[in-house]
């Protein structure tokens, strides 16, 4: 596991403990995509008591420091994750509302020739594309 110490300190923020377990467990989750209630009860199973407030408060504040990046799909809750070097896209299940990452070089250029072409240039993006996981797939059959 990273040590967020030296990445709390960089960004202007005071080490607490609860910003090291949130950064932690978003960590230890990197392959989903957490809302601050699923962060809580994360928390709670490893038996740390920090409420959601707190959780919300420390989410909002590394989201400004650029330690944590906060990823908002529809209607739906905001969801956070670690805040990568890299651009990546997301599917999202329609069913089971699963959320997983993708990059693919090709789409990222492509979007950059449309965007030339229309005399823009491209400052941030989102893509995202909505489908049905292979989990809920079996399920249908």
């Amino acid at each position: 596991m990273t040590n967020y110490t030296d990445k709390l300190k960089r960004a202007g923020l005071k080490i607490t403990f609860p910003r090291i377990k949130i950064l932690e467990i978003l960590e230890a989750h990197a392959d989903q995509h957490c809302t601050a209630e699923g962060l809580y009860k994360l928390l709670l199973q490893q038996g740390e008591e920090i409420g959601v407030a707190t959780i919300y408060r420390v989410l909002t504040q590394c989201e400004q420091a650029g330690l944590v990046t906060r990823l908002q799909f529809d209607d739906g809750p905001a969801m956070f994750e670690l805040s990568q070097d890299d651009h990546h896209d997301h599917f999202i299940c329609t069913r089971c509302g699963q959320v997983d990452e993708f990059h693919d070089n090709i789409i990222e250029a492509r979007q950059q020739e449309i965007a030339a072409k229309a005399g823009y240039m491209i400052a941030d993006h989102s893509m995202i594309l909505y489908g049905i996981c292979a989990a809920c797939q079996k399920q249908l059959k």
